[in-house]
């Protein structure tokens, strides 16, 4: 694909010192707002994980003078999306109005955070809803599969914790630990912003600080740096099930590691790319063991961490990771060939400007982008590193990434051979 992908994202400042990046683009009346800090569950007690979770599904239950169900006809009476979320790594909230409504959008989120009722019912009916959630993931291969994989991956940090809690620390935790962590993490300090669709420069710099208003100045704590990835022999959780679910992994690289982008489109061909992937093709296609096995890197707290999954009958659980670890030592060995990197690079190419269809997806992206640490002009020239990328190179980077020896595998099921 020939041709470049350019995009014009203005930094908004307001005069208190807020910052935004905004994609400005009037062909339809829609406006949507991402904003975010570092943190997350991170800032959770380990015997209050998902505290922050449950406290991000309460902040729409009602808040200020509106009950649950007057802020929720106030959200659908302007047709307005509002949400907020807790990740391992950062919490986020955003919201898309058409832009009549851009003012009652601004003075609702602001209202959610500020002063969210954390009713005791709502608390209640958030509760059992998260606790049966999370009860759930454990009824499944695939569920208790992640679960033992962070946690035999990261031992002593919350990464290796699921950020919406367990059964036990949700049927125990005390109203006060979820009102402390919303006040830990929701602050007018620290907050990166990003915004897409029917408004300006100025309008933006005029909403910013009314919505953030009230919400106290210093940034949230930091939560703890991600240690190294710790290498594990293969885990097996029993889990009564004919199929067993497959989940490995590896270290990656910081998101400022020059070699990211090179990594990206190594792992691409190796797990990532559906079908034309050497897993899927010597897993499935050749084998017929599996329906489907990908990977990627996983991005938290700074760094990239190569995650891939797959599912299996139990007899065939043995021979798919054979498969696997030689898919993975004969790239770090060979790298991709030219055929491979030029494929590789034509998609990614062509697949960037679908993350700008719509303002939504803008506006994550933009987000996405700042909590990486990525310069203003990052987008600009990315399609231009890719098309510079060489085999040699980035045959390189394969050998100085991929780790053959290091890549740790969990397994829930009834595997034969293990």
């Amino acid at each position: 694909m020939s041709g470049s992908f350019s995009v014009e994202i203005q930094v908004v400042t307001t005069p208190g010192g807020q910052t935004a990046w905004l994609i400005e683009d009037h062909s339809v009346p829609v406006v949507s707002l991402a904003w975010g800090w570092d943190g997350g569950a991170a800032l959770d007690a380990p015997e209050h994980a998902g505290a922050l979770a449950m406290g991000a599904a309460l902040l729409t239950e009602g808040a200020g003078e509106l009950d649950m169900l007057a802020f929720a006809d106030a959200l659908r009476d302007s047709a307005i999306g509002l949400g907020f979320s807790a990740q391992r790594d950062g919490f986020e909230g955003s919201f898309r109005a058409l832009l009549p409504a851009l003012p009652e959008a601004v003075r609702l989120a602001n209202l959610a955070m500020r002063a969210p009722r954390l009713e005791p019912d709502a608390m209640a009916r958030v509760r059992a809803r998260a606790i049966a959630s999370a009860r759930a993931a454990l009824e499944t291969p695939r569920g208790q599969v992640g679960r033992a994989f962070w946690a035999a991956a990261y031992p002593d940090h919350p990464a290796g914790r699921p950020p919406s809690g367990t059964v036990e620390t949700l049927t125990a935790l005390p109203e006060q630990a979820i009102r402390d962590a919303l006040a830990r993490q929701l602050r007018a300090g620290g907050v990166q912003v990003a915004a897409s669709g029917a408004i300006t420069a100025a309008q933006l710099a005029e909403i910013l600080p009314q919505l953030f208003a009230g919400l106290p100045a210093a940034p949230p704590p930091s939560a703890p740096p991600l240690p190294a990835f710790t290498r594990f022999e293969p885990l097996v959780v029993p889990v009564v099930s004919p199929q067993s679910a497959i989940q490995f992994g590896q270290p990656g690289l910081p998101v400022n590691d020059p070699d990211w982008e090179a990594f990206q489109v190594v792992l691409r061909i190796l797990a990532g790319g559906g079908f034309s992937s050497r897993l899927m093709e010597a897993v499935r296609v050749q084998r017929g063991l599996t329906y489907g096995i990908g990977g990627g890197l996983d991005t938290l707290f700074g760094r990239g961490v190569v995650v891939g999954s797959s599912a299996t009958d139990n007899a065939k659980v043995a021979e798919t990771l054979a498969v696997t670890r030689a898919e993975w030592a004969r790239m770090a060995a060979e790298g991709p060939t030219q055929d491979e990197l030029e494929d590789a690079v034509a998609f990614l190419t062509g697949n960037l400007p679908l993350q700008f269809t719509d303002t939504r997806r803008i506006a994550g992206t933009l987000l996405a982008l700042q909590r990486n640490g990525r310069p203003l002009d990052w987008l600009e020239g990315r399609n231009a590193r890719l098309r510079a990328l060489t085999r040699e190179g980035t045959t390189q980077v394969a050998a100085r990434l991929l780790k053959p020896e290091a890549l740790s595998v969990a397994v829930a099921g009834q595997p034969v051979g293990l």
